[in-house]
């Protein structure tokens, strides 16, 4: 086998996690502030260099855990490469991107890099350093219009869920209100995707029925048929 050629040992690989929650029915992303140059005192996304021997997805993990104390949870998936040039004032770095979706993530504790970590409204997000607002916006739209053709907004839920409640995923990941009714007909006309498991107390009527996705099928991976397509 060759050796690999002296510009590829230069080459820096970093990974950045989309983190992305619902908090009172808004799209909230996590956040740190930086501690070290470039860009000291700015917020980012989560993030680091590749280590030695390790995937991009066990680097993506160790990060956000260094950095925050949050542990992926739910979906976990690579969502692009940025770069390497002109995105790091150091010089050319590769960054692969993450995008991690949960209904609940442990509280943010800063830790690494990181001198703050938090949760913040999409709405609010101030200025970021390097080019994590574009990857964030990335994120953001993989996000939007992954819930159109599969089962990903489920990852935003608890286990069991009412379909009202998946319904607000929905409406807080494209800021939107749908129609109830319509909405409650598209999302069960998918075939052995979700079952009812029992019923909510204090709800009247279907609202009640609690679902939950399939034992043994990815959500993501699992095709809505009709599509919930995004009003306008």
């Amino acid at each position: 086998m060759n050796d690999l050629p002296d510009s590829a040992a230069r080459l820096p690989v970093a990974v950045d996690i989309v983190a992305l929650t619902i908090r009172s029915r808004e799209l909230m992303v996590l956040l740190t502030t930086r501690l070290l140059d470039p860009f000291a005192g700015c917020f980012a996304l989560p993030g680091g260099f590749v280590l030695a021997g390790e995937s991009l997805s066990q680097a993506a993990v160790r990060e956000l855990k260094e950095e925050t104390s949050v542990s992926p949870q739910g979906h976990l998936e690579q969502l692009g490469s940025y770069g390497p040039l002109e995105r790091d004032p150091r010089g050319p770095v590769l960054s692969v991107a993450y995008m991690s979706l949960s209904n609940r993530f442990e509280a943010p504790n800063p830790g690494g890099d990181a001198t703050s970590a938090d949760w913040y409204p999409i709405r609010d997000v101030p200025p970021l350093a390097f080019d994590h607002h574009t990857i964030l916006t990335d994120g953001i739209n993989r996000a939007q219009a992954k819930l159109e053709y599969t089962g990903l907004a489920s990852a935003f839920c608890t286990p069991e869920f009412t379909i009202s409640e998946l319904r607000a995923v929905y409406e807080a990941v494209w800021g939107v209100r749908l129609d109830p009714r319509n909405f409650h007909r598209k999302i069960l006309g998918t075939t052995d995707f979700l079952e009812p498991v029992g019923t909510r107390q204090g709800i009247p009527g279907p609202s009640a029925t609690t679902y939950r996705v399939r034992p043994g099928l990815d959500p993501a991976s699992t095709i809505l048929n009709p599509p919930v397509l995004r009003p306008g």
